[in-house]
Order: structure tokens, then C-alpha cells, then sequence
């Protein structure tokens, strides 16, 4: 099989996310993807704003918009929980377990957008990043693809990398928060069953 592993803090998730999974399987022909909130963000050091919790469940709410009977499945996993101590979530740590957990035949994708992709220097092990799983880049608003060349890249990490650049969804997480905290219901970033839940748990000043 060929699974996609989609982390990041989800904080909240937002259609944008979905737009990108949905590029990133069309590219790479994912047969599942699986949504990996992190727990405590090493770059982050305040932390998200929603807990966890609430941030697991709602990036479950947003995989229940891929149709059941659609390909590629999307799903919501806990693979990056909190750890004891509240120690940080490494990414190379979790793709590490991950890819234990699946046949050496499958291979794994992770996906990232283009923005976070291009901080991976400053990520733990970057080197055994490469090795762990191919990556797909989803382009983002004022990011150039080009940047990318700062990296200096070796030709072996070059060939595992995946580009796609017809993603043009302006959402992004910190302007959500922004909006929801001024009432917005945050039409066409938010799907409404995600607007409900934050609401109802009182999520970002709601």
C-alpha cells in the first residue's frame, strides 16, 4: 500500500488541509492517509492552543468529509499523543514507529506544506527524514517552490521528493483563530461541523 502520514498541529484543522490531502493522494496515488495531530510541537514551545483532545476529534470530523466509499480512506490517528513529561513529538521519532507498524512492502508518503518543508533543516535528524519516507509538498500561498534550492538538497533527497503546486487554498490555522476570536464563522475555511464543535467546547475565545 501507499500511505500517507499528514502531521502537524491541526490547530484547528481547516479546509485547507483537506484540499492539500486530497492533492497530495491524487499525486502520489495514496491508498490511505492518515491526519497525526501532534501532541507538543519541538518548534512550538507555547504549545497549541486547543488541547490535544479536541484537536484528535476534530481532525476527525474533518476526515469524515472524504466519503466512505472514496479512495483514497482518510483517518485520524494518535500516533503522536503526548509523551510522558510532555516531552516534545520528533517527527523522525513518529515515522521511525510508523513505519515499523507497516509491511516492508508499503511505502510511506508524508506529506507537508511547502512553507514547513522548507524549516526542515532545523528539524530533528533531517537527514533520516529522507530515508524514513518520500515527501510530497503542497505549494502555499507566497511560498516559491524555488526557495526550496536554499536547502541544498543532494541529488538522492531531490528524487525523493513530490511537488504539488496546484493547491491555492488561502486558509491557514493563525488566521482562523484570529477570525473565530473576532465571531467570524469562518465561511469557506471552516466546514460547519468543525464550526460547531469549537463552539460548543469554547475553542479559541468562542
Amino acid at each position: 500500500m501507499r500511505i500517507g502520514f499528514f502531521g502537524g498541529s491541526f490547530d484547528p484543522p481547516h479546509l485547507g488541509h483537506l484540499a492539500a490531502a486530497r492533492a497530495a493522494a491524487k499525486a502520489v496515488s495514496l491508498d490511505r492517509v492518515l491526519f497525526v495531530p501532534t501532541a507538543q510541537q519541538p518548534l512550538k514551545p507555547d504549545g497549541a492552543a486547543a488541547p490535544y483532545r479536541d484537536r484528535l476529534a476534530m481532525v476527525s470530523l474533518l476526515c469524515d468529509l472524504q466519503p466512505a466509499n472514496a479512495a483514497p480512506r482518510f483517518e485520524a490517528s494518535s500516533l503522536d499523543a503526548p509523551l510522558p513529561g510532555a516531552m516534545p513529538n520528533y517527527t523522525v521519532d513518529t515515522l521511525a514507529r510508523l513505519r515499523d507498524t507497516l509491511d516492508p512492502a508499503d511505502t510511506l508518503f508524508a506529506i507537508i506544506g511547502a512553507d514547513a518543508f522548507l524549516g526542515m533543516p532545523r528539524w530533528r535528524s533531517p537527514e533520516a527524514l529522507f530515508s524514513l519516507a518520500e515527501w510530497v509538498v503542497v505549494s502555499r500561498p507566497n511560498v516559491s517552490f524555488e526557495a526550496i534550492d536554499e536547502l541544498h538538497l543532494t541529488p538522492v533527497q531531490q528524487q525523493r521528493i513530490h511537488w504539488v503546486s496546484d493547491v491555492h487554498e488561502p486558509a491557514n490555522a493563525t488566521d482562523i483563530r484570529a477570525l473565530l476570536h473576532e465571531g467570524s464563522d469562518c465561511a469557506g475555511l471552516l466546514p460547519g461541523a468543525l464550526l460547531q464543535y469549537i463552539q460548543s467546547h469554547h475553542l479559541y475565545g468562542c
